[in-house]
């Protein structure tokens, strides 16, 4: 499924409230827990904010004669 900011903030925002069942679009998804939830929250914003690649600098140097 393809997450948009939209549902980050309907979890984000049933989770700020102890509300264990977010509806969004017509669509009831009810959660065991708040710690489900916040595996869900996390899941999404690595989907939506993928570690930016790491760039790999090499240094060199030499003595002049």
């Amino acid at each position: 499924m393809a997450w948009t900011q939209a549902h980050l903030d309907a979890i984000k925002e049933a989770y700020a409230s102890g509300v264990l069942t977010v509806t969004f679009e017509g669509r009831s998804t009810t959660y065991r827990s708040l710690d489900e939830m916040e595996r869900v929250i996390a899941a999404i914003e690595k989907e939506l904010n993928p570690a930016k690649r790491r760039r790999q600098y090499r240094l060199s140097s030499s003595k002049g004669l």
